[in-house]
């Protein structure tokens, strides 16, 4: 079974994938004139509120429930298996993904948010799926029943389930299983004696209390918990880096010649070409930041804003803070631990695995005397915490969008139920099928807002080139009937 997903997963995480994912951040990157030089500008925008707006939750609320979805297992662990799998290389290709996804998250953001509807209690729903159903409706696209049959087009409605689909299934495994994996890898790495199932018990009811609350519960309890988790550890990988201050040029000049060449590092235990350090890292890159996945929108369109520019660009500050600085962080962290600790490196490296890259992790920030490995494990759990939390309010807004609002509490029964079982060991096959969906929910989403970038560049040089961000749109927003 294994070998069936590892193949499964190499094929789609091919050379097709990286086309697509890079190729589509450079573009983005063109087309919307380098909107990532806009950084500054959106990120002074996302600590700030707009009353006058339309939304449910504030702009940082949304950012922060993104953030503590992308935030996660993908910025720790998941850099650490970048490495082992693909080489150090793969950090810098994780990075370069991070910088050009900026672009490509501004873009899905901003084509959420115009497309976005109203439930029947008219709470905000959007993303790629309602991308799909509005934006090639053939009788227009402010159609007072933007759920009712024949007046979208086959292909964008096929479009739209499949994204959906794929969502709520990658949903359950990024989200819910691997992230339960991760905190017992990093939970037992440091506390041998506690069970797997005690953690799993735990972390199946301190989610149930937030995740049946709704995304206003949620949103509280990520903008609280995500900066103080996030400075705490960025903190603490900085700590690491004065440590190992004297291989920090070594570090970052194996990552660099990794990346472009193959050669075997640490002593001949890890050895990749430019493909591997390619795949893992852009599987991993777009695992942490997930630029083109499609979920972050979700979350976004909630977001109170006075047109889809401002909420984009508060949203794209997240794949700066997710992949430029935390996973850059980390793994730097970890090649130079790795060259200072020629013995741990080949402890790890005999049999790298899932638990292995929180091994990894563990013995990087163990290096800290006496604070370090209480910051990794804090820092790990509350991140693997809010990662569930987030994804679990895509799982519901897809299954909302598939089967209407009365399939939300048996796949949020479903959701905290494998939270529980992939606490309890399921492992690398867990992160194997992760990947697996992300691609897959990826290419709809992809190709949606690839087809709709004039839209989006035409009207980002509205908005933001030509100093227009303070307008309101005054397009209505359409409100389903049915769901």
């Amino acid at each position: 079974m294994i070998e069936l997903l590892n193949a499964i997963d190499s094929f789609v995480w091919g050379p097709a994938m990286i086309a697509l994912l890079l190729g589509s951040h450079l573009f983005l990157s063109f087309k919307t004139g380098f909107i990532q030089r806009k950084l500054p500008k959106a990120i002074r925008l996302s600590l700030s509120s707009d009353p006058e707006g339309k939304g449910d939750i504030s702009h940082f609320g949304a950012l922060a429930t993104a953030l503590a979805a992308t935030i996660g297992t993908g910025s720790i662990v998941g850099v650490a298996t970048a490495i082992l799998a693909g080489g150090p290389g793969a950090v810098f290709w994780m990075w370069v993904t991070g910088v050009l996804g900026i672009a490509t998250k501004y873009a899905e953001v901003y084509a959420a948010v115009k497309y976005r509807v109203r439930d029947h209690n008219g709470f905000m729903l959007g993303g790629a799926m309602y991308i799909w159903e509005r934006a090639f409706r053939r009788n227009g696209a402010d159609d007072p029943d933007p759920g009712s049959g024949g007046r979208t087009p086959w292909w964008a409605k096929l479009g739209a389930v499949a994204f959906a689909t794929f969502a709520a299934i990658a949903a359950i495994g990024t989200g819910s299983a691997v992230q339960a994996s991760a905190m017992t890898g990093i939970i037992t790495a440091n506390a041998p004696g506690v069970p797997a199932w005690v953690i799993g018990a735990a972390i199946v009811v301190l989610v149930s209390v937030v995740v049946f609350g709704g995304v206003e519960t949620i949103s509280r309890v990520c903008e609280k918990l995500v900066p103080f988790m996030a400075v705490a550890y960025a903190g603490g990988c900085v700590v690491i880096l004065v440590l190992n201050g004297p291989l920090l040029g070594e570090a970052l000049g194996l990552i660099l010649e990794c990346a472009f060449t193959p050669k075997a590092a640490f002593g001949g235990a890890v050895g990749s070409g430019l493909m591997m350090a390619l795949q893992f890292g852009c599987a991993r890159g777009l695992f942490s930041n997930e630029s083109g996945l499609g979920s972050a929108p979700i979350v976004a369109s909630a977001a109170i804003t006075r047109n889809p520019a401002q909420q984009a660009l508060v949203a794209m500050t997240g794949t700066f803070w997710s992949t430029v600085v935390i996973c850059a962080l980390t793994g730097i962290v970890l090649v130079s631990t790795m060259l200072a600790n020629p013995d741990i490196a080949a402890d790890i490296l005999a049999n790298p695995t899932v638990y292995t890259g929180a091994q990894l992790a563990s013995e990087a920030f163990a290096k800290i005397p006496y604070l370090g490995t209480p910051i990794l494990v804090f820092g790990m759990v509350a991140f693997s915490y809010t990662t569930i939390l987030g994804w679990s309010y895509y799982g519901n807004r897809c299954v909302t969008y598939l089967f209407g609002r009365h399939a939300i509490r048996p796949y949020q029964v479903v959701y905290v139920a494998v939270a529980f079982f992939g606490a309890i060991g399921v492992g690398d096959i867990v992160w194997t099928i992760s990947d697996i969906g992300n691609a897959l929910m990826a290419v709809p989403n992809i190709v949606v807002v690839l087809a709709l970038s004039g839209m989006v560049a035409r009207e980002t040089r509205h908005y933001v080139w030509d100093g227009n961000l303070d307008e309101a749109d005054k397009t209505p927003i359409p409100q389903l009937d049915g769901k």
